[in-house]
């Protein structure tokens, strides 16, 4: 298994095209995950585990809208954000402590957000793909044990088209659990050996470093320092959203999960 990590949606290679990368022609990806710690992935691993029935994500509002209506009103709930605040006539934000049994339970979320549905349409086309962050970092790890796909390209949602520090380090805290469980180097580029060593440097201050954060530094003025304490908790959901068709994912069947 080999980790490639791309630090934003644009840096992803268009495979419809002749794409290189280090004098070597690139090949689709067996698998694909899509990171947006603050806070995409993390609302969506969060809603499943308490129930959500799928996840549709849409980078056009307007498509969102004209989608979810031809699902029944009480089954659909619309979820979205632009700049860290909820979208106007929309049911939910992007905050995983919105995400409650009582709340998203049995529902469908049509969901759109600044970072993290956009990063989702760049690899969509990928035969496995999923969704990680900090919190179900260990249950995203397990599935790859399982599946053991030969090439992982992990995609970091980043920040208004930059680089993210939180994005990155939880790719590489997918990394780094992996060569631990697999007794062996699993970077494939120089990309994925930078995000374990910020892993590495920082894995006992995860709190920290998302409110050291450029995007966390937005959040915490917003308020939403709740938030901020959650997306730091490693390992504490047992949730893999995969996707099931385009644009939908559901919770993963995964043994022991």
């Amino acid at each position: 298994m080999e980790i490639f990590v791309y630090h934003t949606p644009d840096q992803v290679p268009d495979l419809s095209k002749q794409a290189r990368k280090g004098g070597l022609q690139l090949e689709m990806p067996a698998c694909a995950i899509v990171i947006d710690v603050l806070r995409a992935t993390t609302t969506m691993a969060t809603a499943l585990q308490s129930g959500a029935e799928a996840i549709q994500v849409f980078a056009d509002i307007d498509e969102l809208f004209r989608i979810s209506q031809r699902w029944p009103a009480e089954q659909r709930l619309l979820a979205g954000e632009r700049g860290g605040e909820k979208l106007e006539d929309f049911d939910l934000g992007n905050s995983p402590s919105e995400c409650t049994p009582a709340r998203v339970g049995g529902k469908r979320l049509f969901m759109s957000t600044t970072n993290g549905t956009r990063a989702l349409e760049r690899v969509r086309t990928v035969p496995i793909l999923l969704t990680a962050a900090l919190t179900n970092r260990w249950a995203v790890v397990r599935y790859l044990l399982e599946e053991q796909p030969r090439t992982v390209w992990i995609v970091a949602a980043g920040w208004r088209g930059g680089f993210s520090l939180e994005d990155t380090i939880c790719a590489g805290a997918i990394a780094c659990a992996l060569r631990v469980e697999r007794g062996s180097d699993c970077a494939g580029d120089d990309e994925s050996i930078a995000a374990m060593a910020l892993f590495d440097q920082w894995q006992s201050r995860l709190p920290q470093l998302l409110r050291y954060a450029h995007h966390g530094r937005g959040l915490a003025a917003l308020g939403c320092d709740v938030d901020l304490d959650y997306c730091a908790r490693i390992d504490s959901v047992n949730v893999v959203p995969v996707q099931i068709e385009p644009g939908v994912l559901k919770a993963a069947e995964l043994a022991g999960i």
